[in-house]
């Protein structure tokens, strides 16, 4: 994981010294970068924690819909998510050379780019038809799932601008921005879940009739998302429109810049491969929902649970992958290539050693942890297995997730997406589905574990290839930086 250049010898206490030191310089300048993102992160993520937690005390049937249905939505935003984000790097990289109102006409291009691509997202969201034919979903699930994804189909144009904000303001050093708006989203999303699906009833005095809101159960997830999407969404604007911060940057122009095409293509050149390896990325995770549908409802409802965990757990290596990248990005776009490499290469030994320790509590705590999600014993029963493999699973995952964030921060996209193909649907997916499904597997992994066996396997090939390959460009940069 280290790469030979930069790692102390056995023999040599003064370079071990040294090297402490050096991790330590970059472990307190990655952090300022990384806690505000890992508490947004865990606020978004926190929309789907409450969720899930509401749903599974409403009904079973509806926790396998939110289960499908996210699965879903995740493939579609993520997908062209990781499109736009590519601002972050670019404008990173011209903040970092000094070149401000270039970095905002990015921001332009990126809303013009984020805006064309949720009208295509959006428009896969209302059709839901061959997602729902991979589940096998009975009549009654595909029905809610149907709803749930027709208000996430709104929610998706604020989600995709919102994207913007974040990317941009990720890339100029101002995640606390970020994480403010988050943080209010996610405590106007509580008691709109709450409200939405188990619904209301409020008497009114006299003869009045009481006004009420009715169950709607998953559904009702969706349209509190709607709701505070684009409330997060607008506070983002008013944000840009009033900080004096923003500026210097020529975002206080009125109006968009118009659409420029050289200007989308760079975005896109760059965005594309950024956002299939992200869509691959997940899909080989999210795709498990719609082949463990297939089992039986408690299967699905177990696998929900686990991996609403992991991916709470995946917040921390996200946040310092965030951190670490935008370092990286300003000293490559300053022309520092030494410090961007040291920073980048500690920023992946930060961020797989806190891996480690966090998969270790959790393995220890999984069942205390399951019980806090829902009291059923079927879905626990379901879960618990699958937890086995979730220590493994957040190391590789922090490994391969940190070295491609820095790769994306040296513009390196195309490589990684290659590597995503191979492992994550190559390994984990086909290999998940081959395991489950035949007959000389162990009927322990004949289940939703074979696919998160499978899974990890997949992650970690992912997490030692891109390690690699981060060693090899840094190999080639080196004369560059002399």
């Amino acid at each position: 994981m280290i790469e030979p250049t930069t790692s102390p010898t056995a023999t040599s206490p003064s370079a071990h010294a040294s090297y402490l030191a050096s991790l330590r310089d970059s472990f307190h300048r990655i952090l300022p970068m990384a806690w505000p993102v890992l508490i947004g992160q865990l606020a978004v993520l926190g929309f789907s924690t409450v969720d899930t937690i509401l749903v599974a005390r409403f009904a079973a049937s509806d926790l396998a819909a939110l289960s499908i249905g996210m699965a879903v939505y995740i493939t579609i935003f993520i997908g062209f998510m990781g499109v736009v984000l590519a601002i972050s790097p670019m404008a990173g990289q011209l903040f970092g050379a000094g070149k401000l109102h270039a970095a905002g006409q990015q921001v332009h291009q990126a809303i013009w780019l984020a805006l064309g691509l949720a009208v295509l997202g959006s428009t896969l969201l209302l059709m839901p038809g061959p997602f729902l034919s991979l589940a096998r979903t009975g009549p009654e699930v595909a029905e809610k799932v149907r709803g749930y994804l027709t208000a996430l189909a709104f929610s998706l144009p604020a989600a995709m601008l919102f994207t913007v904000y974040r990317g941009f303001n990720t890339a100029v050093s101002r995640p606390k921005a970020v994480m403010a708006i988050q943080i209010a989203g996610l405590l106007l999303k509580i008691p709109l879940s709450a409200l939405f699906i188990y619904g209301w009833t409020l008497p009114l005095p006299g003869s009045l009739p009481a006004w009420q809101v009715a169950p709607m159960g998953v559904v009702g997830c969706g349209v509190a998302t709607a709701v505070v999407m684009w409330a997060q969404t607008l506070i983002a604007w008013a944000v840009v429109r009033r900080d004096p911060f923003y500026a210097r940057f020529g975002l206080h122009a009125k109006g968009l810049s118009r659409p420029n095409r050289t200007a989308i293509l760079a975005q896109l050149r760059l965005g594309v491969p950024m956002g299939a390896a992200i869509m691959i990325e997940v899909t080989g995770f999210s795709f498990m929902a719609f082949l463990i549908s297939r089992q039986s409802g408690e299967a699905v409802a177990g696998h929900q649970l686990a991996a609403n965990l992991v991916s709470m757990m995946f917040m921390l290596p996200l946040a310092l992958a965030n951190g670490t990248a935008t370092l990286v990005a300003q000293r490559v776009g300053a022309n520092d290539l030494p410090e961007a490499r040291r920073i980048g290469w500690h920023g992946v030994e930060i961020g797989v050693g806190s891996a480690a320790i966090l998969g270790a509590l959790v393995y220890v705590a999984r069942e205390p942890i399951l019980h806090a999600y829902t009291d059923n014993p079927t879905i626990i029963a379901a879960a618990m297995p699958l937890l086995v493999w979730v220590w493994w699973f957040h190391v590789a995952d922090a490994a391969q997730t940190m070295a491609n964030f820095v790769l994306r921060s040296h513009r390196v996209t195309l490589m990684p997406l290659v590597f995503y193909v191979t492992s994550l649907w190559g390994i984990g997916l086909v290999g998940g589905y081959l395991v489950t499904n035949s007959a000389w597997a162990p009927p322990a992994l004949q289940g939703a574990q074979g696919y998160w066996a499978m899974s990890t396997a997949g992650l970690v090939a992912a997490g030692v290839a891109l390690c690699t390959f981060l060693a090899w460009v840094h190999r080639r940069e080196a004369p560059r930086a002399k």
